[in-house]
């Protein structure tokens, strides 16, 4: 089914960056507060970034050849010699339900398997919970591979993979 929604790569123009920003910071909790720097300078070394028209969407990915300082980026990286790992994907929640989500994991899968990378990889929360987020990644046949709970926090995630041999 086509899409009714534009899928931007970067450069974004200020009207944009704006409305993904608080975007972002509306879902802060599960992906983490930003600057307007800070959120520059994420989307500046990320492998892959889509967004949808108007700040709908959002998906953030990086590969393991990125230069990003993340702690869940690391653990994958000790583990995974080729991926691309989804930092951040939200969805507004006047946009929710149109399938924004599973066409942006559509498109970072397609960009994956042409660089010849072998899997997708993330995170989510497992406390707090988030079973939307577990039911979505499920279904998409992301496997879990491991926890650990973050330092100096009670917050723990659980990590995901997705093979996409064949």
């Amino acid at each position: 089914m086509p899409s009714e929604f534009s899928f931007l790569a970067p450069p974004y123009d200020a009207a944009l960056m704006t409305a993904l920003l608080a975007l972002n910071n509306a879902h802060a909790e599960e992906l983490s507060y930003k600057t307007e720097e800070g959120f520059a300078d994420l989307l500046a070394r990320a492998s892959f970034v889509r967004a949808v028209e108007g700040g709908r969407a959002l998906l953030v990915g990086f590969d393991e050849t990125c230069d990003y300082d993340n702690d869940n980026f690391r653990w994958l990286k000790a583990r995974f010699p080729r991926f691309n790992y989804i930092d951040r994907v939200v969805v507004s929640g006047a946009a929710r339900g149109q399938g924004l989500a599973r066409q942006l994991y559509g498109l970072i899968a397609e960009a994956t398997r042409k660089d010849g990378r072998e899997r997708l990889v993330c995170e989510i929360n497992l406390e707090p919970p988030n079973p939307a987020s577990d039911k979505f990644h499920e279904a998409l046949g992301f496997k879990p591979i491991g926890q650990r709970q973050l330092a100096g926090s009670a917050k723990i995630v659980r990590y995901w993979a997705r093979e996409l041999n064949g």
